[in-house]
């Protein structure tokens, strides 16, 4: 697949994405895409990165989420100079009362 083609398929992955409207729909899409792993690590990381924005240790948050230190180590440079991600979904979280994953 070319570059364009690529960027293609994700611009429409995302449009699609923000279509889905519950976590029901979400969670049926994520289990035809990924495999329960794949859902678990990035499930993992979304947590590691709110412990991060609320200040918590890099060895609390490796023992509370079982990601490794190196993973930790890239959710922490994307959380601070990433494309802002995880600062926006977790903004919207907390905006909305929920503080938790």
């Amino acid at each position: 697949m070319t570059k364009a083609k690529e960027i293609h398929a994700i611009d429409q992955l995302c449009e699609m994405l923000a279509e889905l409207r519950t976590p029901g729909e979400i969670r049926m899409l994520l289990r035809d895409l990924c495999t329960t792993q794949e859902i678990e690590k990035m499930a993992a990381r979304l947590e590691a990165a709110r412990l991060l924005l609320l200040g918590e240790t890099y060895q609390s948050i490796v023992a509370k989420t079982e990601i490794s230190s190196a993973t930790l180590s890239r959710v922490s440079r994307c959380v601070q100079e990433g494309s802002g991600g995880y600062n926006t979904l977790l903004a919207k979280r907390t905006t909305q009362g929920e503080d938790t994953l």
